[in-house]
């Protein structure tokens, strides 16, 4: 059998609403999945909505927020290469992956709840009985996903993501477009949580979401299995 082929897909929006503060994808939601595909032998592309260069949020650089997954990164001359010359979205085709991983961090509230080819990749690699994956704040690329039939394809799903009571202990209840807990509540997923900050991981069908950083290798190893199952 030939390696899985996994397609991550970051954001491209380095803005904080308006309060002139960066933000981008979070390190370690990208470096913990990542490489736990590489060493198990995964092929990896990576896309982002405008293509080039993904913007990592740098608020996941400082010292609290290190794990062995971000120091692996910033020694991977490779890895850095690829974040800094992405694929644009719209080039890319479920059909040429097995499965699609999104990392989380702020930016994607604002450039994937919406963005029409993330919505109709999604939908494609539903249709074609890919699972797909995202964590902590990148859920939300998973909100106006529907099924054949119309339906958001989340409603009556367990789905986790980045909880209102993590939001407001960044402080940031005010500034994101919206919060994702409330969000998929309103799309009738079966919104699932622990507390705030620990590691957890549901998987419903082809759909596997995670609450926090803290999550991202849970995800990634769910994904995994699932595509060994």
């Amino acid at each position: 059998m030939s390696a899985p082929r996994i397609l991550m897909v970051l954001t491209s929006h380095d803005e904080m609403g308006d309060t002139g503060h960066k933000t981008g994808f979070w390190i370690e939601e990208f470096a913990a999945p990542y490489y736990t595909f590489l060493d198990a032998g995964c092929e990896i592309v990576l896309a982002t909505p405008a293509g080039g260069a993904a913007p990592i949020d740098p608020n996941s650089e400082g010292e609290d927020a290190q794990t062995d997954a971000t120091h692996r990164f910033y020694g991977d001359d490779e890895a850095k290469a690829r974040i800094a010359d992405t694929t644009r979205l719209a080039d890319v085709r479920a059909e040429d992956f097995d499965t699609v991983f999104y990392p989380g961090g702020h930016g994607p509230l604002w450039d994937l709840t919406d963005n029409q080819a993330s919505i109709a990749l999604l939908e494609d690699f539903l249709r074609q009985q890919k699972p797909i994956a995202s964590v902590c704040h990148a859920p939300t690329a998973f909100l106006n996903v529907r099924d054949e039939q119309g339906e958001y394809v989340i409603k009556g799903k367990k789905v986790a993501g980045f909880t209102n009571e993590e939001e407001a202990a960044v402080g940031l209840t005010e500034v994101v477009p919206h919060l994702l807990e409330d969000e998929l509540k309103r799309r009738g997923a079966d919104y699932q949580k622990v507390d705030a900050f620990a590691a957890f991981a549901v998987e419903d069908g082809l759909v596997i979401t995670g609450q926090n950083p803290a999550s991202s290798e849970a995800v990634a190893e769910k994904l995994l299995a699932a595509l060994n199952a």
